[in-house]
């Protein structure tokens, strides 16, 4: 027995069922399974049967299905062909042979395989963090494919989970693609992907105060990280500040820069960083202070850091953004 992919040679796979074999195998649609079969010239009839129905009784033909046929090269070989094989034609087939002594028959069982597909996977999803969250893969194939998932982080490794995936109290941490994998060795596996988003509110990860001389450029710095993305405010006292001359405050991404053009002794003095989205709220204090006076500086921590951020606060100021 022989099992062999289908090529553009044959424009649908088929299979011989013969004599003489146990069981036969053949994935649906994807292959050509083919074993010789021959009767000796003492044989004075012959027939297929499946499940008690006669396909051909010599080279009569007594089933409907026009996928079946008979392949004979001479007088000696009687094989039964089935094209586009489908899981329905699994089964025992019955090769029935008469000869002047007595009736014979073989038997040959097909198992067809089907390679596995995923024909159902939850939706990309948006949710809050601490929200319990079931994902689905729903997958058929013949035989029943294994369903593994992973979270392609940069370690991805296997979750506990098959048809559903269960995260009970979803954090931040664990938002990211989802990769569902069907396999049952018989093709290669299918694979589906969701994407999950966890909203969680604004926390201030990192605040940057100055000790600046009167006259010269002064930065505070705030950086917040939170899904939806983070709008900022700053506050003195309980006054909001806005844009002048003077000010000027600059938004990066996930980062807020209070920009002091001309540092004046005004200026000096505890300033509010205020973080928010719809889930929440936070705020921290940034000083900008007085030379000689400054506390909480950490100036050899930061001027590398920040450096892009002073570059970035140059051009906008330079392009009035």
């Amino acid at each position: 027995l022989s099992c062999i992919p289908a090529s553009g040679l044959f424009p649908h796979s088929f299979l011989l069922l013969v004599i003489g074999n146990k069981g036969l195998y053949c994935a649906h649609h994807t292959c050509s399974c083919a074993h010789r079969c021959y009767v000796d010239d003492k044989v004075s009839r012959v027939a297929w049967l499946n499940r008690s129905n006669i396909i051909f009784a010599g080279q009569d033909k007594w089933s409907l299905d026009p996928r079946v046929d008979l392949v004979t090269k001479g007088q000696l070989e009687y094989s039964l062909r089935i094209q586009k094989v489908d899981v329905y034609d699994e089964g025992s087939y019955t090769c029935s042979i008469q000869t002047k002594q007595k009736p014979k028959t073989s038997h040959v069982y097909l198992i067809v395989q089907v390679p596995a597909n995923i024909y159902k996977v939850s939706e990309d999803i948006i949710v809050n963090e601490g929200s319990n969250v079931t994902l689905t893969c729903l997958a058929s194939g013949r035989p029943d494919p294994a369903i593994t998932w992973r979270l392609l982080n940069p370690s991805a490794e296997p979750l506990d989970g098959e048809e559903y995936l269960d995260i009970i109290g979803i954090m931040r941490n664990q938002a990211g693609r989802y990769e569902c994998k069907a396999s049952n060795d018989v093709a290669t596996p299918d694979v589906k992907y969701v994407n999950v988003v966890v909203n969680y509110p604004p926390t201030i990860q990192k605040t940057q105060s100055s000790e600046t001389p009167v006259g010269r450029l002064g930065m505070l710095q705030c950086d917040a990280n939170a899904v939806p993305k983070p709008e900022f405010e700053w506050y003195r006292d309980e006054k909001r500040m806005t844009n002048t001359q003077s000010i000027n405050i600059q938004i990066l991404g996930t980062t807020t820069i209070l920009v002091f053009t001309n540092v004046s002794e005004e200026d000096y003095g505890n300033y509010t960083c205020v973080a928010t989205n719809r889930l929440g709220i936070q705020n921290a204090s940034v000083f900008l202070y007085r030379p000689g006076t400054g506390r909480d500086i950490n100036s050899s921590d930061c001027v590398s850091q920040s450096l892009w951020l002073l570059l970035a606060c140059f051009a906008c100021l330079f392009f009035k953004c």
